[in-house]
């Protein structure tokens, strides 16, 4: 019960501050030429937006415990 009210403990420093934080990461696709090409033959300058079709975006969130004490950063 006291790891809840005061947080979760350092392994390097044994610090009881430790704060939870996320980080996120975001990531996308690339643009596709062979679907830009294909998009200009057949509808002129406006079909090299269809390159952007299809491309994928990803985001990855992870948790860490962080000691505010020696800056030692733990997976949750």
């Amino acid at each position: 019960m006291a790891d809840f009210c005061t947080g979760k403990h350092c392994p390097k420093c044994g610090g009881r501050n430790c704060q939870l934080i996320s980080e996120t990461d975001y990531r996308s696709g690339k643009y596709g030429f062979g679907k830009g090409c294909c998009g200009y033959i057949l509808f002129g300058l406006p079909g090299l937006i269809c390159g952007l079709c299809g491309m994928e975006s990803k985001s990855k969130t992870r948790s860490y415990w962080v000691c505010p004490d020696c800056d030692y950063k733990f997976r949750a």
